[in-house]
C-alpha cells in the first residue's frame, strides 16, 4: 500500500474512533441516571484521538499518552489557529484516569460533563475542518 493511502486510512481510523467516543458521551449522558464519569472519560478520549488524527495526517510522531497539553501543543505547532481550543481542551486530560478507579477526588456534575462534551465536539469539528474530505468518517 502506498504511504499516502496508509496515512489516509490511519487518519480516518483515528477520526472514526474519536467520533465513536463522542457518540458514547451523548449516549452516556442520556441515560437515567446519566453515567457522568464514563462520559467524561470518553470526552477526553475523543479529543485525544482527534488530535492524533491531525498529527497522523501531517506525519508527526506522537507518544501514546493521554496528555492533551502535549498533544495539543504539537497540533498548535502545525496550526497556530488551534491555540485557543487546544488550551481549553487541556483540562480534559485528567478525565483519562480521574474517575477510572476507586477513590475519585469528587463526584462530577452533569454540567461539568456537558461542558466537556461541548469542548470535545468543538475540537473534533476544528480538526475535521483542517483535514481533507477523503479522511473524514
Amino acid at each position: 500500500m502506498p504511504a499516502e493511502a496508509f496515512r489516509n486510512e490511519d487518519t480516518k481510523a483515528w477520526l472514526l474512533k474519536a467520533s465513536q467516543d463522542l457518540r458514547r458521551v451523548s449516549l452516556l449522558l442520556a441515560l437515567t441516571p446519566p453515567d457522568i464519569e464514563d462520559a467524561l472519560f470518553h470526552a477526553q478520549q475523543a479529543v485525544e484521538k482527534a488530535f492524533k488524527a491531525l498529527l497522523t495526517w501531517h506525519d508527526v510522531p506522537f507518544q501514546r499518552v493521554h496528555d492533551l497539553d502535549a498533544l495539543g501543543s504539537q497540533c498548535v505547532d502545525l496550526d497556530a489557529s488551534l491555540r485557543e481550543i487546544a488550551a481549553r481542551a487541556e483540562g480534559l486530560s485528567a478525565y483519562a484516569v480521574r474517575f477510572r478507579y476507586p477513590g475519585a477526588p469528587y463526584q462530577p456534575s452533569l454540567e461539568e460533563a456537558r461542558a466537556a462534551e461541548a469542548i470535545a465536539r468543538e475540537v473534533f469539528e476544528a480538526i475535521l475542518a483542517r483535514l481533507p474530505e477523503e479522511v473524514r468518517p
